[in-house]
């Protein structure tokens, strides 16, 4: 039997999973107990046949992962300590995640486009499209050792380290306790950071054909092609899926690979615990046993609550960055607690696991 792939990303003090069946968040609060949102989800393509083709699937689940990694993103804020102050509205947050596509537009597309246009009559067409892709390159290598520098950005990236290392031992067949999973690889290569890369390099090939025009019709044509660069990246960012031993599969994954080393930091204990607790709460998650069959999680594996699960309706569905399987469809979210049995000793509850459900394809 094919074994599900599982995606996910690092969050405020948490990881998201997700698989065909679902996705799960776990958060650390501020009193050191676990926090889950639960969501039950059917994959796209089967509610749009559409969306398997390719192409597609990539520019759907792209748009998914946006919107859902900020819903994601906004919630585990909310439980790892935001005060009511910092909270925005959702006209607040609309208008920054605008504000944020301007600002990357403006330093990712349209500046690198203007100095190579300049240089353009010295190095011709594809001169022209390979500056513009080391520029680009330059400056997003630029922006992650910048933001690396932050303390609040360098838990995010061991968060992302975490959630990497507990797939790889997923995958392994390795038990999933924080002993197993530290001693594999934060690096894998399904992770986003590889898809951004995979798309600046598709911008460079594409963008040679695009020929002599002047640098607003290049930027605007630059724009107007982003989903279809989304969905040929994609593309390319499923090839370790299907040709895992291919030496040109691992030489095109290689600089993501390497890029990964910025993006990602080894965790601690905890933030494994965290990671390791969230891949186990999505909906339909197996594990294997000692035998290395995939057995379903029981209720009793699941964290214990100190708190009733509240159950309400979810908000729409999931990138991404990160690290994602196909986009999917939400229909319950469901959150529960789980106490920090380092520090607390109280009694505590059975945990009420999600109901068996499915199972998707990992950052």
């Amino acid at each position: 039997m094919t074994k599900p792939s599982y995606g996910g990303q690092a969050v405020i003090e948490g990881v998201m999973m997700a698989g065909p069946k679902g996705k799960a968040i776990a958060v650390r609060n501020e009193d050191g107990t676990i926090v889950y949102k639960i969501e039950s989800r059917l994959p796209i393509g089967q509610r749009y046949p559409a969306f398997k083709l390719p192409l597609l699937r990539g520019i759907a689940s792209f748009a998914d992962s946006m919107i859902s990694g900020i819903g994601d993103l906004t919630w585990s804020a909310a439980q790892a300590g935001e005060t009511e102050d910092e909270k925005l509205t959702t006209w607040q947050l609309i208008g920054a995640v605008l504000v944020s596509f301007l600002i990357a537009i403006a330093v990712f597309v349209a500046a690198p486009v203007f100095a190579a246009t300049w240089l353009h009559p010295y190095v011709g067409d594809f001169g022209r499209s390979l500056i513009e892709g080391i520029l680009r390159a330059g400056l997003f290598l630029g922006y992650v050792i910048l933001i690396s520098r932050m303390n609040d950005i360098q838990r995010i990236f061991a968060y992302h380290g975490a959630e990497h290392k507990t797939i790889n031992a997923w995958e392994a067949g390795a038990p999933l306790t924080p002993d197993s999973v530290a001693g594999y690889s934060r690096i894998h290569t399904r992770c986003g950071t590889s898809f951004i890369l995979m798309a600046m390099l598709l911008m460079i090939i594409i963008f040679t054909f695009v020929g002599q025009t002047a640098a607003i019709y290049r930027i605007l044509i630059k724009i107007a092609l982003l989903p279809l660069i989304a969905g040929l990246a994609y593309e390319l960012f499923r090839l370790p899926l299907k040709f895992p031993a291919s030496r040109l599969v691992r030489a095109l994954v290689a600089p993501g690979l390497a890029m990964q080393k910025l993006t990602t930091r080894e965790p601690d204990e905890q933030m494994l615990e965290v990671a390791i607790a969230a891949l186990q709460a999505v909906p339909g998650f197996e594990a294997a046993d000692s035998s290395g069959e995939e057995v379903a999680v029981a209720e009793a594996t699941l964290p214990a609550v100190m708190a009733d699960a509240a159950s309400t309706p979810a908000p729409g569905g999931p990138i991404g960055g990160g690290d994602e399987p196909d986009a999917v469809n939400s229909e319950e979210t469901i959150a529960i607690t789980e106490p920090d049995t380092r520090t607390s000793n109280d009694e505590q509850q059975p945990a009420t696991a999600p109901d068996d459900q499915p199972n998707t394809e990992h950052d």
